[in-house]
């Protein structure tokens, strides 16, 4: 502890707020908040901790705080300051904490779809959540089947195939009373919550009426859709009457790292649980309290939320109030117990590969900091180029953050200015591009720049960097002959054998091996996206407008292939372009 920490810390108020821990290069490197800044901030530093917090603590080097009225806004800045400044020894809140929902939109004529995205809290209709997206589509499918809302994105101005299945009401021509829809919402709520007899003696009948006469293919579509129904909404074991929706939230501790386990019960049935490990420092309570207030951020807050007795829930009742419960016995209690025991064998099933994860995120960062002696490393930038005998030229810029991959961050970048295969100008060009945007706009600078090659690829990239007075760090990763991360080349051009076996080597491997997968694909993208364009381009009736509308909807030939007359008809091209583009596809062979 120096001495400048020394005289801050009696300058500490009793009083709540939130405090930033700062290294040397004055960056933010751990946000937390506090009900009495003095106690807490003095604890840092006056205590045994385990090697864990003592990793933190060795690189403080000052601190700084922000005093708040309550603990309540401690808590808000707090989960603010750590999305804004992402401190590499925070709980990362950039992880996915969303499930997905389906939602009837608040519309004058409604459409069902999938979410992530919870806008509106107020709107009635949403659904879930359901454990991933490949339940949630399951689940739509079939309402989409059963209840004939709107499916249109934009209402055409005549009605379209999905009318003429009776999958639809047709609001884009017909005047429909708000009540249908209002009674669909109802009857699609009843639907999820296990009331589907009607709905499959319906089809059962159905589907014995076409056998008889018969039509055996449509008689099969009604037994899909019966067992289908059966499926989505088969029954979980009622456990309240009360058609409540809670969420039981437990958790086990190990060390410094917590494992909590939520289950989901909607309408007295349990529908799935999801587990998570979470790392902390000094405080367990702070640690579940800020991952529950950023968890309801995102996703629907249920009825009833029941939590484990005897922890400090007063921030928590603060923003739920009455709805949180912390039962000692019943059955209540016998689902935390269960929640706990999920918790538990999630814990011991994947605490090493967590841990596998942070050695090779933060450790492996620390390590990189060493051996290119930078005082911080938090942001990566790391560039690759692709292209096939000089054509289709592009490359592809990747961001680590904290050693974790942050894809919001990815860019593509066709090659503009170079005709062949020059690794050394399609760097030069890309680097200026980003980096020319960097400085115009403000964007965020990275810690270290790399670029996927060796001293032609560096030299190029500091030629840029120095020309636009650009003072970021970077570096080349050398591949050996087998393509494989061999070596670090340093800003200076020397050379540093990278140990397989260690943590820096997995993380820069990781990186290079992402950035290359991420240039491909776009590559592959643009070669298919010529080729295909090649082949419409050649079609009578089909202009430029047109085949832009094919393959921003279908992506590629064989899905315009596939495509039904009716759906070509509502991208409003002509009938006798659609005649066109079928006898032009109809013998291309589509690898």
């Amino acid at each position: 502890m120096n001495n400048k920490i020394k005289e801050k810390l009696k300058q500490l108020p009793e009083k709540p707020g939130t405090y930033q821990m700062l290294n040397q290069s004055n960056q933010i490197i751990y946000v937390g908040k506090a009900k009495n800044l003095k106690r807490r901030v003095s604890s840092y530093f006056r205590s045994i901790h385990d090697s864990k917090t003592t990793l933190l603590i060795n690189d403080i080097e000052d601190f700084t705080f922000i005093i708040t009225k309550s603990e309540k806004e401690a808590l808000l800045l707090e989960i603010s300051q750590i999305k804004k400044n992402l401190p590499k020894y925070n709980i990362q809140f950039i992880g996915n904490n969303t499930y997905p929902y389906i939602e009837i939109t608040d519309e004058i004529y409604p459409k069902l779809r999938i979410t992530r995205n919870i806008k509106n809290k107020n709107n009635k209709y949403y659904f879930g959540p359901f454990p991933d997206s490949t339940s949630a589509n399951q689940t739509l499918k079939v309402l989409n089947n059963i209840f004939p809302f709107r499916k249109c994105s934009r209402l055409p101005k005549k009605v379209c195939l999905y009318y003429s299945i009776n999958q639809c009401l047709g609001p884009c021509e017909f005047d429909i009373d708000p009540k249908k829809f209002e009674k669909m919402k109802l009857d699609v709520k009843r639907f999820l919550s296990g009331k589907t007899k009607k709905y499959i003696d319906e089809f059962k009948a159905k589907m014995e009426y076409y056998s008889s006469n018969l039509e055996f293919e449509k008689a099969l579509e009604y037994k899909n859709l019966i067992y289908a129904i059966e499926k989505t909404t088969e029954k979980q074991q009622v456990i309240f009457l009360d058609d409540l929706n809670r969420d039981i939230i437990n958790f086990v501790i190990y060390d410094n790292y917590i494992g909590i386990n939520i289950l989901f019960m909607r309408q007295g049935r349990i529908l799935f649980s999801t587990s998570k490990i979470l790392s902390y420092y000094l405080n367990i309570d702070d640690v579940l309290t800020a991952y529950l207030i950023d968890y309801y951020d995102k996703n629907l807050i249920p009825d009833e939320i029941i939590l484990p007795f005897s922890y400090d829930y007063s921030v928590l009742n603060e923003f739920y109030g009455k709805i949180i419960t912390t039962p000692q016995k019943g059955r209540k209690y016998k689902l935390l117990e269960m929640a706990k025991e999920n918790a538990k064998l999630y814990m011991e099933l994947n605490l090493k590969k967590y841990l596998d994860k942070e050695n090779k995120s933060i450790i492996a960062l620390k390590k990189l900091e060493e051996i290119l002696g930078l005082v911080n490393i938090k942001r990566i930038d790391i560039f690759d180029n692709s292209n096939i005998s000089g054509q289709y030229l592009v490359s592809a810029m990747v961001v680590f953050e904290n050693g974790l991959p942050n894809k919001n961050q990815y860019r593509k970048y066709r090659i503009k200015t170079v005709n062949n295969s020059d690794d050394y100008h399609m760097i030069q060009e890309v680097i200026y591009r980003r980096y020319q945007n960097v400085l115009a706009d403000n964007l965020v600078r990275p810690d270290l720049i790399i670029v996927d090659g060796g001293i032609h690829q560096l030299r190029a990239a500091k030629d840029v960097l120095n020309n636009i007075n650009l003072d970021v760090p970077i570096i080349g990763l050398i591949k050996d002959d087998h393509h494989k991360t061999k070596s670090i080349l340093t800003w200076d051009e020397l050379e540093i054998l990278l140990d397989r076996h260690s943590n820096v080597y997995s993380l820069l491997y990781n990186m290079q091996e992402e950035v290359h997968r991420f240039a491909i694909k776009y590559h592959r993208n643009i070669i298919n996206k010529s080729i295909y364009a090649s082949i419409l381009d050649s079609i009578p009736k089909v202009g430029k407008a047109t085949r832009e509308k094919l393959l921003k909807k279908y992506k590629n030939l064989v899905k315009i292939k596939m495509a039904s007359r009716e759906e070509l008809r509502n991208l409003r091209i002509s009938n006798e372009a659609i005649d066109n583009i079928c006898l032009a596809l109809k013998d291309v062979k589509i690898k």
